[in-house]
């Protein structure tokens, strides 16, 4: 087996069973995606980058757009991700609504909450989740089914634990109103964190592949 495929199994043995592992394939060849795939032809990839998604598309893969998304930009992935992680305004939604209309399908989204209130990352603030929620409510398109974060980078466990749980709080306010099935969150670096808090969906790119090369 090669390195990714080694690391996930690792990965995929130490996590709990219904926890479901998106690769963050960032910067990643299509020769190593796809050699991963062929391990384990279920695994989600997770893209941050619209233009990297387009040009890796591959249709017999399952692939999520992670990243921060540009309404201007929704037109090329959305017949080819089967969710956006990173819904967190209604222009935003709006939008994905009239594309998702055009290919006659819907979307599924994470609602993307910034939990740490920095001000450099996207996301919604957590007391404002319900009320786009039921902003919401007025798309037949947008589908949401669940919630995303992005923590802060920090060294305190404790810290990292209070977001995590502010986070498990909202997806457990909202669930059965609206049908959430995923909470993502935890990266490479605080996955085993989020995972003892509730995450039941971690983007790990580090841990799997190793550390990214940027040309």
């Amino acid at each position: 087996m090669t390195d990714e495929i080694t690391a996930f199994k690792k990965i995929k043995d130490s996590v709990p069973d219904g926890v479901t592992i998106v690769a963050a394939s960032k910067t990643q060849s299509i020769d190593r995606i796809l050699n991963l795939a062929s391990a384990y032809p279920d695994l989600i990839f997770g893209e941050n980058r619209v233009q990297e998604l387009v040009d890796k598309y591959t249709p017999s893969l399952k692939w999520h757009l992670i990243g921060q998304l540009q309404t201007n930009k929704v037109k090329y992935i959305i017949d080819k991700v089967e969710c956006i992680q990173s819904l967190d305004r209604m222009s935003l939604a709006l939008e994905i609504e009239k594309c998702a209309e055009k290919k006659d399908i819907v979307m599924p989204c994470l609602i993307e909450i910034n939990i740490g209130g920095e001000q450099a990352k996207g996301g919604l603030k957590i007391e404002d989740t319900g009320e786009f929620l039921k902003q919401l409510e007025a798309l037949e398109r947008v589908k949401p089914v669940g919630l995303m974060t992005v923590a802060p980078i920090s060294d305190d466990e404790g810290y990292l634990k209070e977001c995590f749980l502010k986070m498990k709080d909202a997806y457990d306010k909202f669930k059965d109103v609206y049908g959430f099935k995923y909470l993502s969150m935890g990266m490479s670096s605080d996955y085993k964190i989020a995972v003892e808090c509730g995450s039941n969906m971690i983007r790990l790119g580090r841990t799997i592949f190793g550390d990214r090369l940027y040309v």
